[in-house]
C-alpha cells in the first residue's frame, strides 16, 4: 500500500492530468495499455473512464509502427547503442512468430491479447511487419487482441470496483 501512495504522488507530481498520464502511458513500448489501466485504476479513476482512455492511447502509435517500423529496426539495428538490443528482440519475435505462423491472423490476434510483457500491440505490430503481414488483415488482428485484453481488464476493473 505504501508502495501504490508513492507512486501515486510521484505521478501527480508529474502536473499532467491523470487522462493524459495514462493515454501517454498506453503509448510507451512493453508497458502499453495495460501499464496504463494499472496506474489509472491506482489513480483511482473508474474503470469506465480507464479503459477507452488506454485503448485510444494504445492504438494510435500502431499505424506509425506499421508503416515505419521495419525501416526504424533495421536502422536501430546498426547502431551501437541499440544495435544488441534489436538483434535480441528481432530473436524473441522470431520465436513468438511460430504461433502467428501456424495460426495466421488470429495467432496474431491471440499474441497481442496475451497479458504478459512484450505481447502486447507494439510487438504485434512489428511481428505483423517482419512477417510481411498485409496491413488490411494485421490491423484487426491487432484491434482484436487489444479487445480481449480490454475485456479481461474491464472485467477486472469492474470487480475491483465493486470491492
Amino acid at each position: 500500500l505504501e508502495g501504490k501512495r508513492e507512486m501515486v504522488e510521484f505521478l501527480e507530481g508529474l502536473g499532467l492530468s491523470p487522462q493524459l498520464l495514462i493515454f501517454v502511458i498506453s503509448m510507451v513500448p512493453f508497458v502499453e495499455l495495460r501499464g496504463g489501466i494499472i496506474v489509472g485504476l491506482a489513480l483511482e479513476l473508474p474503470w469506465w473512464e480507464v479503459l477507452p482512455i488506454c485503448f485510444i492511447g494504445n492504438i494510435f502509435p500502431i499505424p506509425f509502427v506499421i508503416l515505419f517500423g521495419r525501416k526504424i529496426i533495421d536502422w536501430l539495428g546498426k547502431t551501437k547503442l541499440f544495435g544488441r538490443f534489436v538483434a535480441r528482440y528481432k530473436l524473441k519475435l522470431a520465436e513468438k512468430s511460430k504461433i502467428i505462423k501456424k495460426y495466421g491472423h488470429f495467432g496474431l490476434a491471440l499474441f497481442v491479447g496475451i497479458p504478459v510483457p512484450g505481447t502486447g500491440a507494439w510487438s504485434g505490430a512489428l511481428l505483423a511487419v517482419l512477417l510481411n503481414m498485409r496491413i488490411a488483415f494485421a490491423v484487426p488482428a491487432i484491434l482484436a487482441g487489444i479487445i480481449m485484453t480490454l475485456g479481461t481488464s474491464g472485467v477486472i476493473g469492474a470487480f475491483s470496483a465493486v470491492m
